[in-house]
């Protein structure tokens, strides 16, 4: 028997995830009830399994989350006409946004119950660029240090045969989420 390919094992489990998520709440935001009392790492299995709402702009730009662990997030990115540049590659704000949804989404894993962050710095290194012969792309987060006031965390945007395409960095704001809405 033949062994699938890396490029046939991303394909199937980006099916499985895109199952889950059409079986599930669909893209929108999460209400502050539904995300009351959970962890940053049960927020994202939440989105990850369809029962919260993933960001529209996955949808958008497509790409969606295949995986989340403590301190990890891991996007897959489907670049396509729509995403080039007048010169036949991908834009570099659609290598961006995925490396910035990978390295957000490992802070969140990070965040206790009532904790949030937002990016205070983001930076992105392209290294080589991705044409319409790429089918997907994987960007990995991992979170460096988190702390009480700061998070660090670093990313790779690769092929499945271990090209590198880019690499990013960011430092996040931690901070204590607002109880209540300002009227």
């Amino acid at each position: 028997m033949t062994q699938p390919s890396e490029l046939e094992r991303w394909l199937e489990e980006e099916r499985i995830v895109r199952a889950r998520l059409d079986a599930g709440v669909g893209p929108g935001v999460a209400t502050r009830e539904q995300i009351a009392g959970k962890t940053g790492l049960q927020v994202m299995q939440g989105l990850l399994s369809g029962e919260l709402p993933f960001a529209s702009i996955a949808k958008t730009l497509d790409f969606l989350l295949i995986d989340v662990s403590p301190g990890q997030a891991i996007f897959q990115g489907t670049p396509g006409l729509q995403h080039m540049n007048p010169l036949g590659t991908v834009h570099g704000g659609w290598f961006a946004t995925l490396l910035d949804s990978a390295l957000g989404c490992a802070v969140h894993t990070m965040m206790p119950p009532g904790r949030g962050y937002t990016t205070a710095d983001l930076s992105v290194k392209l290294v080589k660029a991705i044409t319409p012969k790429v089918q997907r792309v994987r960007a990995i987060g991992k979170v460096v240090h988190c702390g009480r006031q700061l998070a660090t965390a670093e990313a790779q945007l690769v092929g499945p045969d271990g090209t590198l395409y880019a690499h990013a960095s960011t430092a996040c704001l931690v901070f204590e989420m607002p109880t209540q809405s300002k009227p």
